[in-house]
């Protein structure tokens, strides 16, 4: 079976590996040519993925056609900065009922449209899905067991996809929650910021547990307001996703904002991780939407004000612990 990986970047990366384990052969897409070229020469992505060497059934090429032509599944990986570029290049390259899954996270900055709301826009024509989790790269990459959501308002699809993915170390369940699969992948990226900069500032466990479930009540409001399920949030794209995106030194989320608890600016904060940080991107669009919704967001928009106003870490904390006293469901309200 022919399947296309558009980005190659860690995470499209990872997803070209698992794909080409269970035999399929991969084509996978680069925006620039030279990066392909050094694919090619490599035969592994040494940025991001290094000593995992790609098998001769991973093709690396920059010729968009030739990577979709006739491919059973295109999995798009490309940062949500990129994403309506990509689709419209993509557009041209997609047939009537082609199926694209979607694997990157975040929302568009302007617009405040989900990713695959950009995609149906720009390929009308395609069968758009979503799949979202706890997955770093690095982990999925080295086929260390792991589990992921596929979101699709076509059953058949969703169990199509879960069936072509699916290997004995990458297990995915089905949901047709696309709203609140994307918008947990998404918004945990903004929380995962906030629990590096507590790590940055030198706080402890009791200060992270705090930010996640605080955090993960913010993003449940948001995506109810929104129309999406509340139990999606207790699942992989919801508690799932956020736990290791909080936790781990994968995630460059929490890297960043370990630097920006550490006093870095945010410009030399993004310099020095060197990779595109999505809840950056997304903490403006997600302050943005929780004002179009009303829905209450205090975290959010302390993170926003670290980002772009100016506040201090410090000055963030105090705010958000000083805020007026209320029960804690009457909060969730």
């Amino acid at each position: 079976m022919k399947t296309a990986v558009i980005g190659s970047g860690s995470w499209g990366s990872a997803m070209a590996l698992l794909l080409a384990g269970k035999g399929y052969d991969v084509y996978l897409w680069s925006w620039q040519q030279e990066e392909t070229d050094r694919l090619i020469r490599d035969r592994e992505n040494k940025e991001f993925l290094p000593g995992c060497k790609f098998p001769d059934n991973i093709i690396c090429s920059h010729d968009m056609s030739l990577c979709t032509d006739g491919a059973e599944l295109i999995i798009t990986a490309v940062p949500s900065p990129a994403t309506r570029t990509t689709a419209r290049q993509l557009s041209a390259c997609t047939a009537c009922g082609q199926r694209i899954l979607n694997i990157s996270k975040g929302l568009e900055a302007g617009t405040l449209l989900r990713l695959s709301q950009v995609y149906a826009q720009e390929i009308p024509q395609a069968d758009v899905s979503v799949m979202s989790g706890p997955s770093h790269a690095e982990e999925v990459s080295r086929a260390l067991p792991t589990t992921n959501v596929v979101a699709s308002s076509s059953p058949e699809t969703a169990l199509w996809i879960q069936e072509t993915i699916m290997t004995d170390v990458f297990r995915i369940y089905t949901s047709d929650d696309i709203i609140g699969v994307e918008l947990g992948g998404a918004l945990k990226n903004v929380i995962a910021l906030c629990a590096g900069i507590s790590d940055g500032i030198g706080y402890g466990d009791n200060t992270k547990a705090a930010l996640m479930t605080r955090g993960l009540a913010e993003i449940k409001r948001l995506g109810i307001a929104m129309g999406a399920k509340p139990e999606t949030f207790a699942g992989l794209s919801g508690v799932g996703d956020l736990i290791v995106t909080c936790t781990s030194m994968h995630s460059r989320n929490r890297r960043a904002g370990i630097l920006l608890g550490r006093g870095k600016s945010l410009e030399e904060t993004l310099s020095e991780v060197h990779m595109v940080v999505e809840g950056v991107n997304t903490a403006s669009a997600a302050y943005e939407l929780s004002k179009k919704y009303g829905v209450s967001m205090p975290i959010t928009e302390e993170a926003c004000n670290i980002l772009y106003n100016g506040k201090t870490p410090l000055d963030a904390v105090y705010a958000l612990m000083t805020r007026d006293k209320k029960p804690e469901l009457e909060a969730e309200k």
